[in-house]
């Protein structure tokens, strides 16, 4: 068995160990892949809120006012994850999969930077922001060509400034009610909402069979940068407990699965997974193709 611990970039013999163990190892990453592309994250290292919890599905969906308000700041705030690209942590996993060491990523972001990076075994558990998906038609459109029809419609508004939040919100507080959103271009009166999942909401079936199917077939489970706050992503570590497969941690703080983990390392994601992939190949691990 694999033994806990917790320190420094120092551990790494112990990741390389892991994965020397375990032929294909399924990878579940979280907020804090993303942070060194300047995303910001939810969470502290205890796994307390940073700060007011997001948009709840229901009352993205009940209230015009929040929709308002909600665009309105997504049109400030989306501009740091519409330009985020993928940084040394995302680069690495891409390259242990080629590697043949990472069956796969399920991931908790909706960024898109571990494609952009070249992984191709991506699950992406709570959507993506770049689509938007009409809620009583289907209808898909991409979320900048949105965006640009909200600065269209509301020009004093793609002006201003306000320090970046998660997933493309941002820190503006603001008279609202005179923000145009539009409705559904192709059925006239749907709502249009980001193609994620939001809190209070349920993660699609298929997505969730496709992730366990490949936890299934894989030998041992990886968390990266993710408290496992939000059961959506805590329900794989369970699982994989329950398969008495091993689970191996890399994250800086407190995690809800801290008493699964036959190995944990609370050390620099991006250092460490660059690391990584060198010990297991040899040669630098930041991809020099362009993002």
């Amino acid at each position: 068995m694999d033994q806990q611990l917790s320190g420094t970039g120092g551990d790494i013999e112990a990741l390389v160990a892991f994965f020397e163990r375990h032929a294909r190892v399924a990878v579940l990453t979280g907020a804090g892949v993303s942070t060194a592309s300047g995303i910001p994250d939810y969470r502290d290292t205890s796994g307390e809120w940073k700060r007011s919890p997001p948009m709840q599905h229901q009352q993205f969906m009940g209230s015009h006012a929040a929709r308002q308000r909600y665009w309105a700041r997504a049109l400030v705030g989306f501009r740091v994850l519409g330009e985020a690209t993928p940084n040394p942590a995302h680069h690495a996993l891409a390259r242990l999969e080629a590697l043949g060491h990472v069956s796969g990523v399920i991931t908790q972001n909706v960024d898109g930077l571990h494609q952009r990076a070249g992984s191709r075994e991506v699950i992406d558990l709570h959507g993506r922001a770049d689509r938007v998906r009409c809620m009583s038609c289907d209808a898909n459109r991409m979320r900048h060509d949105l965006h640009a029809e909200l600065a269209r419609r509301n020009p004093r508004w793609s002006t201003l400034g306000a320090r970046a939040a998660p997933d493309g919100d941002a820190d503006l507080e603001a008279d609202f009610s005179d923000f145009q959103v539009p409705a559904c271009t192709r059925c006239g009166s749907g709502v249009w909402k980001p193609d994620v999942v939001f809190f209070g909401d349920s993660v699609p079936r298929d997505t969730v069979e496709r992730a366990f199917a490949l936890l299934e077939h894989s030998d041992a489970l990886l968390v990266v940068g993710s408290s496992l706050m939000v059961f959506s992503g805590f329900r794989f570590a369970r699982a994989a407990a329950a398969q008495a497969k091993p689970i191996g941690c890399l994250n800086l703080g407190r995690t809800r699965a801290d008493s699964l983990y036959t190995l944990k390392l609370e050390a620099p994601v991006e250092s460490t997974l660059s690391a990584l992939a060198v010990a297991l190949d040899g040669e630098p691990s930041v991809s020099r193709r362009p993002a």
